[in-house]
């Protein structure tokens, strides 16, 4: 009896102190986090500006059809930013 009151009353904590516990983010918004950072020494300030903006996932329509740095910089920090919120 008393045995099966020890187990139950260690059984009882480990489940307890696994709800206790959180990870990293989850549930909040991509807004709420900073973005990553990136070395994007060497490029150009069209691709870095829509780099910063792809990570964000905000575009600005006209500079993505107009230029292709910023369209390019905006895929690659879109594509880039979401493998690391996964």
């Amino acid at each position: 009896m008393r045995l099966r009151f020890g187990a139950a009353s260690l059984l009882v904590l480990l489940l307890a102190g696994c709800g206790a516990t959180t990870t990293g983010n989850r549930g909040t918004s991509g807004a709420q986090n900073p973005p990553p950072v990136f070395n994007l020494a060497g490029y150009s300030a069209q691709y870095k500006k829509g780099h910063s903006d792809g990570c964000v996932q905000r575009r600005d329509d006209r500079l993505f059809r107009d230029e292709a740095d910023y369209m390019m910089g905006w895929n690659d920090g879109r594509s880039a930013c979401s493998r690391m919120r996964r």
